[in-house]
């Protein structure tokens, strides 16, 4: 086969990919995780099942898939603020600000998506691990360059990351948001976030 008709068939796999993608998640979003299945998205596709399973093993698959997607625009966000012309202070402030609310408009207002996410940390697939590696890796290059120009202290730029991410976790988690949401004896969002960038100074 040609490059030219390689190129053609992968391109018509990805169109096939991508429309499976998007009924599975349009189908979990309406109906919930739990109540999808495949056949009901070959079916919204007039497909049937076996051409789904061409392109996915299961409907576990599609799921990773779909979250990984989700999870891919939540890095696409954090990228963009992490690299805006603004102090380092200030883009980790934006950051978690927006992840948080990100979180509540997306992961939470819409019940059937929360559903599909906690199914996915609750088998902690390695899609979130590997998100929240990526999402570390941009705290460490903020925090080194802080360093640099003196808004942060002299400190070790990765261990740094981990330690901001796990103390503000709480804000960026779907689970602890939900839980923590009805409580009146937590920190607010901005004194958390204060809290964890007065402890790089």
């Amino acid at each position: 086969m040609s490059e030219a008709a390689n190129i053609m068939v992968d391109a018509a796999r990805q169109e096939n990919v991508t429309r499976i993608l998007d009924c599975a998640e349009r189908l979990f979003r309406h109906y919930g995780y739990g109540k999808t299945n495949v056949a009901d998205i070959a079916r919204e596709l007039g497909m049937s099942p076996a051409n789904i399973y061409r392109f996915f093993a299961s409907k576990v698959e599609i799921h990773q898939a779909v979250c990984g997607r989700m999870l891919g625009a939540s890095y696409k966000m954090a990228y963009e603020i992490m690299h805006l012309p603004i102090s380092a202070e200030e883009r980790l402030r934006r950051y978690i600000h927006a992840q948080y609310k990100m979180t509540l408009e997306v992961m939470l207002d819409e019940q059937k998506v929360h559903e599909m996410v906690i199914v996915a940390l609750e088998r902690d697939w390695g899609v979130i691990d590997k998100h929240v590696n990526s999402i570390h890796d941009l705290f460490a290059e903020v925090i080194r360059e802080g360093v640099e120009t003196g808004e942060f202290r002299q400190q070790d730029p990765e261990a740094a990351s981990r330690c901001f991410g796990a103390a503000t976790v709480i804000l960026c988690h779907p689970q602890m948001v939900a839980q923590c949401l009805a409580k009146t004896n937590r920190a607010m969002p901005d004194e958390l976030i204060d809290y964890a960038i007065r402890a790089l100074k």
